[in-house]
């Protein structure tokens, strides 16, 4: 039995009183009917969150799956992610909504993140300033950015503009305290994709395995916990029925700031895989 999961407000510029849930469910890499039977499962076992984008060319596929679903749209929360041919001015960021609003057959989006900055463009802070806008035409209800590094961040705020939402890759080896640190200055709310980490065994991490055995948890739920309890939203992938509603069991336990801080302690320095100043699509 999965428990209630909770909305955080979302504020910024152009955005108020916009809640998002703080469980979502990633989909990249999956397209198809791979995608479209993972998110109608996720939808049935409560799931009301979803994420996608423009980059995993999977936006049909989990367009298909909320339409068909028995849960009314607006009970559904859908994240996308804009890639750089649509950057610029209105025109051009409105196209690029469009396109998502096209191929998932779906008549708003919730949420349009920036996918990666793309700084060699010099137009980043334009298409922040283009989304504000578009909020008010109701084909969003919400902007953001993902994979902003505080350089990023401040040249917005330079702007005068007030992110809504950085979506970054948090994990307990890679916690980027600097980052969060930026993001929290800016008023930020942060989301946390690859939350777990790729490729990582957790059961080998003693802080990790002894708090999955003192609440009767998996390390992984540990970990999901560990971003939720801190603020985040997370947005974890998985196809498996199983595994999906342990990712919404995360609210009928509490870690104590002692097993936070050790489960920070793990942060190893490492940064994100890949660097937005370098890599853009």
């Amino acid at each position: 039995m999965t428990t209630s999961v909770p909305n955080l407000m979302l504020t910024g510029t152009g955005v108020s009183g916009v809640q998002i849930p703080q469980i979502g469910l990633g989909t990249w890499p999956l397209t198809g009917k791979e995608s479209t039977d993972m998110v109608a499962m996720a939808i049935d076992n409560g799931y009301r969150h979803i994420d996608t984008a423009q980059k995993y060319g999977n936006e049909d596929a989990v367009g298909k799956a909320i339409r068909q679903a028995s849960i009314p749209r607006d009970k559904l929360f859908v994240t996308t992610k804009l890639v750089n041919a649509y950057f610029g001015d209105v025109a051009s960021v409105r196209a690029g909504i469009e396109h998502s609003l096209s191929e998932t057959g779906l008549e708003y989006l919730d949420l349009m993140l920036i996918h990666w900055p793309n700084p060699q463009l010099g137009n980043y802070v334009q298409t922040c300033a283009s989304l504000v806008e578009l909020v008010d035409t109701g084909l969003i209800r919400a902007w953001g950015v993902s994979n902003f590094k505080p350089a990023h961040l401040q040249a917005v705020a330079n702007a005068g503009l007030q992110i809504p939402l950085n979506q970054i890759q948090i994990d307990p080896l890679a916690g980027q305290p600097d980052y969060l640190a930026a993001n929290a200055e800016h008023n930020i709310m942060v989301g946390a994709y690859s939350p777990t980490g790729r490729d990582l065994n957790l059961q080998e991490f003693p802080v990790l395995r002894d708090a999955a055995q003192r609440y009767g948890k998996t390390e992984h739920q540990i970990v999901l916990r560990w971003h939720v309890q801190q603020g985040r939203i997370v947005v974890p992938r998985s196809a498996n029925a199983g595994r999906q509603q342990q990712n919404l069991e995360l609210f009928d336990f509490v870690l104590t700031d002692d097993e936070i801080t050790a489960i920070n302690a793990l942060d190893n320095g490492s940064r994100a895989r890949l660097d937005a100043d370098q890599y853009g699509h």
